[in-house]
């Protein structure tokens, strides 16, 4: 989310009331206009680089998102830079079970000084607004946030191998516990290598409609962030189970910016000490989100999809529970 902090939270990056609130405004306003492509607000919606609680709570309390009825996971991380992970759900859809903040630790059994691995445990709300399949009104959902550790610094591929291998041990913990359906989002610092079970749609509409406008231009996006002309999807969904979807990468011309290099690329809030006035540094990650067809007998078209969202952002809509 690149440094969504408070005003004089980071006192680097010299924020104002008035840039705070235009941020917030503007991340709202993304999170609304993908209701209007995936005929939904998001579900479920992670977050990186959130600066405290704070935050989460101006985004959805002074903006339009008030009306949406979302709620907030969110723990203080060991980082150095104070920046966490968080997730925000909509409590006419899910449930929130349990949730807790996953340390890294290294060889020495000691917390590193990064962000946590946020792990939330949610249950979809049995009730008319989400249609259910059968026996598994109840199924649970693990929902893992990440932010691994950035290639800047010594050793840097070995704490990002370390994020790796706990994020690997958390699902297989999850799976022994008998949670069948669980996803890994976030910032991942490096190439996001997605799921068989994860199809991801370049330049492809995410509506079957034909009464609806097509917007192919937006999803042809080959990355989340863009250095020195060169794409890199270092967002993204590494870790599908239990579940199938679609993902689309959302290259908004309002998130865009002319690329020196050519084309387009994500317009930053900060270059620098230097105020840009974007939303963030990488595009929002857009999923759609059902069951597994060998968890269940209900077949869903795209179209018929609810929207289960998540933003470096990451936004999410699922169905078929």
């Amino acid at each position: 989310m690149e440094n969504f902090f408070r005003e004089g939270e980071f006192e680097g990056h010299n924020w104002s009331k008035r840039r705070f609130y235009s941020k917030c405004a503007a991340v709202a306003k993304i999170i609304l206009l993908s209701g209007d492509y995936f005929r939904g607000l998001p579900d479920i919606v992670g977050f990186a680089e959130i600066g405290s609680i704070d935050v989460l709570k101006a985004l959805i309390y002074t903006t339009p998102l008030r009306k949406a009825d979302y709620s907030i996971v969110h723990y203080d991380s060991p980082d150095s830079r104070g920046i966490d992970c968080a997730l925000l759900y909509r409590r006419t859809r899910f449930r929130l079970l349990s949730s807790k903040p996953c340390h890294l630790y290294d060889n020495a059994g000691h917390i590193i000084s990064t962000r946590d691995i946020l792990l939330a445990l949610l249950e979809p709300c049995n009730d008319n607004t989400m249609p259910l399949a059968g026996k598994s009104n109840n199924t649970p959902l693990a929902i893992l946030v990440n932010h691994h550790p950035s290639k800047l610094g010594k050793g840097s591929q070995g704490k990002r191998q370390t994020a790796m291998d706990r994020l690997r041990f958390l699902v297989d913990s999850l799976k022994a516990e008998g949670i069948g359906q669980i996803m890994a989002i976030g910032d991942f610092n490096e190439e996001v290598k997605s799921p068989a079970n994860l199809q991801a749609d370049r330049g492809k509409e995410p509506q079957d409609d034909n009464g609806r406008k097509a917007w192919p231009k937006i999803f042809a996006t080959l990355g989340t962030i863009k250095f020195q002309g060169r794409w890199e999807k270092i967002d993204g969904c590494p870790i599908l189970e239990g579940l199938e979807g679609r993902e689309y990468i959302m290259a908004l011309p309002q998130l865009s910016v002319k690329d020196s290099y050519g084309g387009v690329k994500p317009r930053r809030t900060f270059s620098g000490p230097r105020y840009l006035a974007g939303v963030s540094d990488h595009y929002p990650v857009f999923y759609l989100i059902s069951r597994a067809p060998s968890l269940t007998t209900t077949s869903y078209t795209m179209g018929s999809w609810p929207n289960f969202a998540a933003y470096s952002f990451f936004a999410a809509s699922i169905n078929g529970w």
